[in-house]
This record gives C-alpha cells, sequence and structure tokens, in this order.
C-alpha cells in the first residue's frame, strides 16, 4: 500500500521508518527540510504508523506498507522514486525475543540485508553522472555486534573485533559483514554506524526506559535483572538521528562510524534515576516514593556485562556532538511518556501482553531487556 504523491525533490528510502529509531530519524529529517521521505515499513509490533502521524498528511512523506524481504517490491521502490539514498533501519531488535525465536532476526536481518542490498547494487548500476556519485547506502547497526566488556576495558571502537553473544547480535553482525562486502567487491556507496543504547520517544515499552515508566505508572513491580550492575552507554535518540544525518551527509564510503551518548550507567542507576524524577513529575502519585517498586528478578542466558562507545572518529572527523546528557534526555524521555499515555496503552495490549506472559511468566515479576 502506498499513500499519496510525493512533492518535488529527490527523496531517501527509509527502510523500518515507522520503529523507534526510524520514526523519529523520519521526523527529524523532514523537521529540517532535507526533503522528501519514502518510508518502508512492514509494521510488526514494534512499528507504529501513529509515530508518524504528524506527517502522515505532508506531501514530503510517503508511506508504503512492505516487507524488505520482498525483493520486487524493493527494486519496484528504487525504480519508482529513484532516492538519493537508502537508510537501512528495519530490523528485528528485541535479544529475549531472538532468544525465543532467532528464525525471524535471520530473516529479516540477514535475508531483508541481502534483498535490499541487491536491490541497491543494481540500482546504482542504472544511475550515471551526479545521480550516481551522490547515491548513498546507511546501514544502521548496533554495538552488541562487538560483545561485552570488562569494567576497567576501553570502549568499543571500529576496529575492535566482532564478538556477538546472542542471536540478536550475530544476525546484526551478519548484516554489517554482508554490507562491507557489497562495498568491496561490488563498489556500492555504503556505510555503516554501529550506535550505543537509545532511549527518547516512541520507544516500544518493552525496552527498560518505557516499561519501567509504564510499570511505575501502574504500580506494578520494576523488575532489574540479575544484580542490576549491567553498565550500557546511554544515546537520546535525536542525537542518533543527527549523528546519521551527519555520516549521511559527510561520511566517507566504506567506513564506519560508532556513535555514543558518553553516559555510561548500571541499570539499577537507570531505573533508581528515572524513579526520582517520576517522584518529581508525578508529585500527585500515591506510589511514591517509586523506587519501592524495584524487583531484582533471574537474569537473562548469556547477559552481557558491559556495553561502552567511542565516537571519537565520528567527533573527530564529521564533528559531530551528543547535543543531550542522560540527565537531560532522560527528563524529556519520561515527560513524553507521562504526556503520551494514551500511544502507550495503544501500543501494549494484545498481542504485546501475550509476548510478556510468554517471555517472563517462568520468572518472578516481568522482567525488562535494556538494549535498543
Amino acid at each position: 500500500m502506498e499513500t499519496k504523491q510525493k512533492d518535488a525533490g529527490t527523496p531517501i528510502l527509509v527502510t523500518g521508518g515507522a520503529g523507534f529509531i526510524g520514526s523519529n530519524f523520519v521526523l527529524e529529517w523532514l523537521a529540517a527540510g532535507k526533503g522528501p521521505v519514502v518510508n518502508l515499513d512492514k509494521l510488526t509490533y514494534a512499528g507504529n504508523h501513529e509515530n508518524l502521524v504528524t506527517v502522515e498528511e505532508s506531501p514530503a512523506y510517503t508511506f508504503i506498507h512492505g516487507d524488505i524481504c520482498d525483493a520486487a517490491l524493493v527494486k519496484g521502490l528504487l525504480e519508482k522514486h529513484r532516492p538519493r539514498a537508502v537508510v537501512h533501519f528495519a530490523a528485528e531488535s528485541h535479544v529475549d525475543r531472538s532468544i525465543h525465536g532467532p528464525e525471524a532476526f535471520l530473516r529479516t536481518n540477514i535475508d531483508g540485508t541481502f534483498t535490499l542490498l541487491q536491490a541497491a547494487r543494481a540500482y546504482f548500476g542504472s544511475l550515471t553522472g551526479e545521480e550516481r556519485d551522490g547515491f548513498r547506502f546507511l546501514h544502521v547497526s548496533t554495538d552488541e555486534v562487538y560483545g561485552t566488556l570488562e569494567p576497567e576495558d576501553p570502549a568499543f571502537h571500529e576496529e575492535t573485533p566482532y564478538a556477538p553473544n546472542s542471536p540478536y547480535a550475530a544476525s546484526k553482525a551478519a548484516s554489517d559483514h554482508l554490507v562491507r562486502a557489497w562495498v568491496h567487491t561490488y563498489g556500492l556507496p555504503a556505510m555503516i554506524t554501529n550506535c550505543s543504547n537509545n532511549y527518547g520517544p516512541y520507544q516500544f515499552p518493552e525496552k527498560l526506559i518505557p516499561l519501567m515508566i509504564a510499570n511505575a505508572r501502574k504500580g506494578k513491580p520494576l523488575p532489574v535483572y540479575g544484580d542490576g550492575q549491567q553498565v550500557r552507554d546511554w544515546l537520546y535518540v535525536t542525537d542518533h538521528c543527527r549523528a546519521l544525518m551527519t555520516v549521511l551527509e559527510r561520511g566517507q564510503v566504506g567506513e564506519t562510524y560508532n556513535v555514543g551518548g558518553g553516559n555510561q550507567r548500571s541499570n539499577l542507576e537507570v531505573v533508581t534515576t528515572l524513579c526520582a524524577l517520576l517522584d518529581e513529575l508525578s508529585p500527585e502519585s500515591p506510589l511514591k516514593p517509586h523506587k519501592q517498586l524495584i524487583t531484582y528478578v533471574a537474569d537473562r542466558p548469556g547477559h552481557d556485562r558491559r556495553y561502552a562507545i567511542d565516537a571519537r572518529k565520528l567527533e573527530g572527523e564529521l564533528g559531530w556532538r551528543a547535543q543531550e546528557s542522560f540527565e537531560t534526555g532522560l527528563r524529556k524521555t519520561v515527560e513524553w511518556y507521562l504526556a503520551n499515555t494514551a500511544w502507550v496503552g495503544s501500543v501494549t495490549s494484545g498481542a504485546y501482553q501475550q509476548w510478556v506472559k510468554q517471555n517472563y511468566g517462568t520468572r518472578e515479576g516481568i522482567a525488562a531487556e535494556e538494549t535498543r
């Protein structure tokens, strides 16, 4: 299904643009007036077209409901819309879901990326002149491909060897390798970014921060895996989107750029800080102090202990800097979820509740997965 005619100008094709990071990117791109967007999204449980309701009538925005594994569809979209870039977000991204059902992760993250690369390769081969010189393929990936860090290890950098520890991370590592191979073998002008943990508006509430907010508002337990000392580097989603725009515009073909917020926090610290914010921003709540709801639950299999990103290459070569500290970003995030309870309710009914029961029914409480 395709909606309306686009406005004049050369578009970009975004895959997975109704998901958390993808929808924030589409909104930022259009707000910055950078040109039209064609958004291809399968609208699985984590893809919500309501995220883009503010732009759905814009002549600069076109939505296509479809699967990146559909080679004929992808080929037709590239031929029809002739984008100047492909920005590839579409992926299965939840570690716990990958443990329960790895097949979907291999299909979307590996087969889907392969299908997209083949279509982009053929399309790029048809371009000439300035269109060919300007075309880019940006593959958005994760820091989880690098594995885990010990407490004193230096942060992941672009040359860190891959050591994925979950089906999700392995599928993303495979997709990264495919993109590199298509650059070096076929000359596809592609770039890769590997980001740390994102947070912010429109994040599906199976992830740590939105799940904790939703549970706290209902007086439910705030489940923390294991001892809660798993450390992640937190990146506000708008900062990430701006980094992607920077890489798309100024990045070098064949290069990888790590994107991090420089905000290492343990899961327990994140939840405790969030509880204090809820106490402040919901002074009428009878559940104060919200930290009394914290509950420790059994850890998940193979849980990586620490991630951290060294973003100096992106900062030094392309001039990008994160604008939000963890404190300012988390406050904006909590304020957004408190102001958008209807959105939370609309995405957490039905199939989502069945998933929670399937994944966490044998554990004490309802645990959260803290990655993207």
